[in-house]
């Protein structure tokens, strides 16, 4: 055999070999580089493949890496899930500081990039562990390492000290995100198996080997056993879905327009409402008007028309001072939702033109439009000319100045309930408390008004069968809307009519194989449906040749 035929192969070989060899080392460099903030010449880097991962020092950073991660992991899932409430967020930091600014979305974006950041550093480590280098973590991202810790945990502990019914919202979040939190978590599991397999591998010590395959074995064996605890509403059959909520518009459609003003509650209406939810304050004349707070700095220009009143109770002020104050200019320069940017310009002017609403104009346009209505009623503080006879002054406007039927108002207020009922008892009567069956026919309740963290399918059930209907507050995220829908919720009261009522169906409808079989023979029939048919004219079709059983045949 002619070698001198076979020496350029070998070379060839050789060479194609380095080159590999080359580019492992530069993307070996260059991961190290970010990890240690090193130039090239000082980046330590080791071919030798039992090397231990890195000293006593760098292995607590790494784990104190791992911690850090996990903790903004939770910041920014417990917060992000708390969108729902965030305006109320903003709205107790305006009464502290008295100015608005979105500090929900500032806290969401600073917690956010501290996670991307914690997890780069997390992913770069991975794969220097797994080209078996040496860790060795710059000090700059030591002291990212230690804020990030230090903001994940005081925020978290801030927020669960002033607002520690989020963690119930949290929980609530797991019955929709639950099987994707674990499919992902199984995607994560098995992504690592690898570079563990390369980690265990290279270590010597039997003892650090079982304390790897421990630690891995465990959290795997509990993810697959993890959907064994799932539960939730909306895992059902489209068949047995009930119908879904009405809509409440919480003092009118307040992203859209400012709250509690004529061109709120008509923009409710408009974007397809069932019913109008406000607050109601008694004005030192008598005039039953519309006003959440208990002053009137956030929503009118009261500082510029009256600045030795700013911090007055809006109780105070008579209604004719009522009516000089600009009630939508401020809804254009705090923006509290982020949506004013979708106004036209004759929307914009409407805006700036809204005054204080009486109680009177709102049932007017309630009984015009057929919206049922249900207000929180506040007492006049001590000292006002109608603190002993307010609730007479909301009944006359009920009854006497108002067009709207009885019928139509939810009365929530539980201050002389009994005399309420004697003098209008068409009325429909409504409590923000979980009543027993007896209180319940006592009082003759016919809806509850509940926050949506007290969301149960079995309690909407329970009071269902006493002839109770349900209505929780404020429900604006459509994963919220999507779960009471699912567990029977008769209504919600929502900021975002504009946006739940375009939901045809839960999102996250986790349905058994015939509802699976129905609704891809929905498409098929709506992909090739003739021009004109609306998708109601198709489910009707769709309908009538289902059997019995409710699946349908080809």
């Amino acid at each position: 055999m002619d070698t001198r035929r076979l020496r350029p192969e070998v070379e060839k070989g050789r060479s194609a070999e380095l080159l590999r060899r080359l580019r492992g080392l530069s993307l070996v460099f260059c991961l190290s580089a970010l990890y240690s903030c090193r130039r090239r010449g000082e980046t330590s880097f080791s071919q030798d493949r039992s090397v231990h991962c890195c000293s006593q020092v760098e292995a607590v950073s790494f784990i104190l890496l791992l911690i850090t991660f996990f903790f903004s992991l939770v910041f920014v899932f417990f917060w992000g899930q708390a969108k729902n409430d965030y305006n109320d967020f903003d709205w107790f930091n305006f009464g502290h500081m008295g100015f608005w600014f979105s500090w929900s979305l500032l806290l969401l974006a600073i917690a956010v990039g501290l996670f991307i950041y914690m997890s780069m550093l997390v992913l770069l480590a991975v794969c220097l562990l797994v080209e078996r280098q040496k860790l060795f973590l710059h000090w700059s991202h030591k002291v990212g390492l230690l804020v990030t810790l230090l903001f994940s945990v005081v925020a978290t502990a801030v927020l669960s000290a002033l607002w520690s019914q989020e963690w119930t919202t949290l929980l609530l979040s797991f019955q929709i995100t639950a099987p994707f939190l674990h499919v992902s978590g199984v995607l994560l599991m098995t992504s690592l198996a690898w570079p563990v397999a390369l980690y265990f591998f290279c270590l010597r010590t039997p003892a650090r080997r079982a304390a790897i395959l421990s630690v891995y074995l465990t959290l795997l064996s509990a993810l697959y056993l993890l959907p064994l605890a799932f539960h939730s509403p909306c895992l059902r059959d489209r068949a047995t879905l009930p119908p879904p909520p009405a809509l409440f518009g919480h003092r009118g459609a307040p992203m859209l327009a400012p709250e509690n003003t004529m061109m709120s509650f008509q923009k409710a209406v408009e974007t397809g409402s069932d019913g109008l939810e406000t607050d109601v304050t008694i004005s030192w004349d008598g005039v039953p008007f519309l006003m959440h707070d208990q002053t009137l700095r956030r929503t009118t220009n009261v500082q510029q028309v009256f600045p030795d009143r700013t911090n007055s109770e809006a109780a105070d002020f008579t209604w004719e001072e009522l009516q000089n104050l600009d009630a939508g200019s401020w809804f254009l320069n705090d923006d509290p939702f982020g949506s004013v940017g979708s106004l036209g310009s004759s929307e914009r002017v409407e805006v700036a033109n809204q005054s204080v609403c009486s109680l009177l104009d709102f049932l007017q346009l309630a009984a015009r439009t057929g919206q049922l209505v249900i207000f929180d009623l506040y007492r006049p503080p001590k000292g006002h000319p109608y603190r002993d006879s307010w609730i007479h002054q909301i009944l006359e406007v009920i009854q006497i100045q108002s067009s709207i039927p009885s019928a139509q108002v939810l009365w929530l207020p539980s201050h002389l309930r009994p005399l309420v009922q004697q003098m209008d008892p068409d009325l429909q009567q409504t409590t923000g408390s979980l009543l027993s069956p007896e209180q319940i026919q006592e009082n003759n309740i016919v809806r509850l008004n509940l926050h949506y963290r007290h969301m149960s399918a079995s309690l909407v059930s329970n009071y269902s069968a006493l002839n109770v209907s349900t209505n929780l507050y404020v429900v604006s995220e459509p994963w919220i809307y999507s779960l009471a829908w699912c567990s029977g919720v008769h209504s919600v009261t929502t900021n975002a009519p504009h946006l739940l009522h375009t939901l045809k169906r839960p999102l996250f409808l986790m349905t058994g194989h015939a509802d699976i079989q129905r609704s891809y023979s929905d498409v098929l029939e709506s992909s090739s449906a003739p021009f004109g048919m609306d998708a109601v004219s198709m489910a009707t079709e769709t309908n009538q040749i289902k059997n019995q059983d409710g699946v349908l045949r080809f």
